[in-house]
C-alpha cells in the first residue's frame, strides 16, 4: 500500500472508530503528512509507511529539532506519529511497531492563565444590555465560566440540551462524549433573558434552529466570534492578562479546586477522560498556598 492509501485508511479509523473533530482528524494528518514528507525529501527514501525502522523515525525526531520546533510542538507531532503506527498495528498492516520506543522531548509544566473571582465579576459587569447583542455575550460568559466550557461545545450547545427546571445543561464534548453539568442561577437567567429577547427576534438560519448562541445573522457562532467577545469584555473589564477563552475554562476549575471541590467531581464536569489532566489544577491551587504562605505567614515574610 502506498502512503497515500494508508493515510487514508488512518483518516477513516479517526473519523469512524474515534469520533475526533474535523480539527483534530486534520492535525494528525499534517502530523503524518511531515513524516511522509521527511521520508520522500529529506531522506530521499522511496520507502513506504510500514518498512519504517525505529531508526528512520528517530531521526525525523532529530529533524523536527533541527528546524527550530518547540518542545511542545515536537511532542504533539510525535504524538501524532505514535497514533498512526498503533493504528496500523491494529489493522495487522505491521507486525511490529517502529513507534512503540520513541524518545519525545521533556515538556515543563505550563501552567494555564486564569482569571480571579472579581475579574470574571468586572468582565460579566462590562456588558452593555442596551446593545442588542448584551444578553447573548453576558450569557456567553456567563455559561463558559459556571459550566467550564471549551469553545466548541459553547458554539454547538443546543437550546435542547439546557434543562431549566432541573438546572443542567447537557455538554457534547471530544469523541462524542455526553455530560450533565450543574448550572448555576445567574447563567440560567442570562440565558432566559437571551432567549426572551435577542434571540426571539431574530432570523435564525435553518441549520441552526436548536443551537442556544447564535451570531449576529442567526447561523452558529465561529470560535473566533466568541474569541473576540471574550477579549472585548476582558478589555472593557480593564484585564491586563493576555485571555483567551479557554481562561473562563481554566477559572472555573481552579476555583472550584481552590474552594475545596473533589478532584474527580472536576474532572467529570470538565470531560477529562483522565484525572492526571485535571490535576494540574493541584498545582494551581498549590502555587496560590505558597504565594499566601510567603506573603502571610511570619516566618517565611523579610524583615524591615
Amino acid at each position: 500500500m502506498t502512503w497515500k492509501e494508508r493515510i487514508e485508511d488512518f483518516h477513516t479509523y479517526l473519523k469512524l472508530e474515534l469520533s475526533l473533530s474535523e480539527a483534530s482528524q486534520a492535525a494528525y494528518l499534517r502530523d503524518i503528512d511531515k513524516l511522509h514528507r521527511f521520508i520522500r525529501d529529506i531522506q530521499t527514501s522511496e520507502k513506504t509507511a510500514d518498512q519504517l525502522s525505529h531508526e528512520d523515525l528517530q531521526a525525523f525526531v532529530e529533524w523536527l529539532n533541527e528546524i527550530g520546533l518547540s518542545a511542545r510542538s515536537q511532542a504533539r507531532i510525535i504524538s501524532g506519529v505514535k497514533s498512526f503506527y498503533r493504528f496500523l498495528l491494529l489493522d495487522n498492516q505491521i507486525d511490529d511497531n517502529p513507534a512503540a520506543l520513541l524518545d519525545a522531548p521533556r515538556i515543563g509544566m505550563k501552567l494555564p492563565e486564569f482569571l480571579s473571582v472579581n475579574e470574571i465579576s468586572n468582565m460579566i459587569k462590562s456588558v452593555d444590555l442596551s446593545d442588542p447583542l448584551g444578553h447573548r455575550n453576558r450569557a456567553i460568559i456567563e455559561v463558559m465560566y459556571g459550566c467550564g466550557l471549551r469553545v466548541s461545545e459553547l458554539c454547538n450547545l443546543r437550546l435542547s440540551h439546557v434543562y431549566f427546571e432541573e438546572s443542567f445543561i447537557r455538554v457534547v464534548g471530544k469523541g462524542e462524549k455526553e455530560r450533565l453539568i450543574p448550572i448555576n442561577p445567574p447563567a440560567l437567567k442570562s440565558i432566559k433573558l437571551y432567549i426572551e429577547g435577542t434571540r426571539r427576534h431574530q432570523p435564525i438560519k435553518q441549520n441552526a434552529t436548536d443551537i442556544l448562541f447564535l451570531s449576529k445573522s442567526g447561523g452558529i457562532l465561529s470560535r473566533v466570534m466568541v474569541f473576540n467577545i471574550v477579549k472585548k469584555h476582558a478589555a472593557l473589564a480593564e484585564i491586563k492578562k493576555n485571555i483567551s477563552p479557554h481562561a473562563l475554562r481554566h477559572s472555573f476549575a481552579t476555583h472550584l479546586v481552590e474552594g475545596g471541590a473533589d478532584l474527580r467531581a472536576v474532572q467529570e464536569m470538565l470531560g477529562h477522560s483522565s484525572i492526571t489532566t485535571t490535576e494540574i489544577y493541584t498545582h494551581l491551587d498549590k502555587n496560590y498556598l505558597k504565594e499566601n504562605i510567603l506573603s502571610f505567614h511570619p516566618r517565611s515574610q523579610k524583615k524591615a
